[in-house]
């Protein structure tokens, strides 16, 4: 069934519990969000092509490089069970706009097991709860509170990054005998509680560069020309990709070979979309490099240290040392790349009009 007609009545009018706009086609996954709050509430219709301009929505269409019905076909299959929708290109006063119907389910769709629901024009998750033990460690609460402050509008890959953090706190709340049994400012003796430590901590440095492979990706999705570039491709990686949007994926994740190997500043030179927002300077670009060095210690040579480290940590180690952070010293870590995070997606929300939770 057509629904253009309703579509075109709609633009122009305040978003609501049943109505949503997005500037650009968002990620898969930040559909398939929508979609379950709509349908897990009273259904509803997100447009996309339509911007927010000075507190009114006025239509600036969608790209044609890419195709919004392959990327809500992704959407759809991260959701069970699978709800009920209508969907289409609008044209519009010579724009191209996409609109998705969704109805109401009678049963509640979820998305890798979280339900979200509407709450008048904002999507929330459902029965979502972020508590601290009484006696947690204060660090941990301290961190927590930072997580909380920091979690407003966000793209979904900041999204995905705070939930992964979310669970690491967690398990650092819970395992307090084991990593911390003495105080969050000594470090354990016990061999299990350090190599979990190592973990933990490369964890969630690992994930501060999945972050930005994200964030790329979406900033491709909503600016498509920021792809294009001289730079070579071999066909054997157009044709091992199904679409273009895998293709997209598979170029964003490359993109973090520089920074995977430690070069935090090669990675930003050769990013603009990254570098352009004008975030990391010298002082944090030498605070991640060697974050990501400490990962590289824990991760390959199980906190031995060797030569390499020593470039970056010159005074307090020796090579053959064992290098073991406390609990406090970790947090203080994760709180930086919070922070960096939220920094990084505020202003590529602002230039590049990115799609928010």
């Amino acid at each position: 069934m057509d629904i253009t007609t309703e579509i075109i009545d709609l633009i122009g009018k305040p978003e609501s519990e049943t109505l949503e706009y997005k500037a650009v086609l968002p990620p898969a996954r930040n559909i398939a969000q929508l979609i379950s709050a709509f349908a897990n509430t009273q259904g509803g219709i997100v447009i996309l092509g339509v911007a927010e301009i000075n507190g009114s929505f006025h239509p600036n269409g969608l790209s044609e490089d890419f195709h919004a019905n392959g990327i809500l076909h992704k959407a759809v299959d991260l959701l069970d069970p699978k709800p009920t929708l209508q969907y289409q290109y609008i044209p519009y006063k010579g724009k191209r706009l996409y609109a998705i119907k969704v109805e109401r389910s009678s049963q509640p769709i979820s998305i890798e097991g979280k339900k979200y629901i509407r709450s008048g024009p904002s999507v929330i998750q459902q029965n979502a709860k972020l508590e601290t033990p009484i006696k947690a460690h204060l660090a941990v609460i301290d961190v927590l509170k930072e997580f909380i402050s920091n979690s407003g509008s966000a793209t979904g890959s900041k999204a995905k990054f705070y939930e992964h953090y979310e669970s690491v706190l967690r398990i650092i709340n819970d395992l307090q005998k084991i990593l911390y049994p003495t105080s969050g400012d000594i470090t354990t003796e016990s061999t299990e509680g350090k190599i979990l430590s190592r973990i933990l901590f490369s964890s969630c440095a690992d994930n501060f560069e999945t972050y930005l492979s994200d964030l790329l990706y979406e900033i491709y999705l909503a600016n498509p020309s920021t792809l294009k570039s001289i730079q070579q491709v071999s066909i054997k990686e157009v044709l091992d990709c199904n679409d273009m949007q895998e293709f997209v994926i598979y170029w964003s994740k490359k993109k973090l070979s520089k920074l995977q190997r430690g070069s935090v500043r090669a990675f930003i030179s050769e990013n603009p979309q990254i570098k352009d927002l004008d975030i990391l300077d010298e002082e944090q670009q030498d605070k991640i490099e060697k974050i990501l060095q400490i990962r590289h210690l824990y991760a390959h040579r199980n906190g031995i240290v060797d030569e390499k480290f020593l470039k970056f940590f010159p005074s307090g180690f020796r090579v053959n040392d064992e290098h073991q952070l406390t609990i406090n010293e970790m947090l203080g870590y994760f709180k930086y790349l919070l922070e960096t995070v939220h920094e990084i997606d505020t202003a590529a929300i602002k230039k590049y009009q990115l799609a928010t939770l």
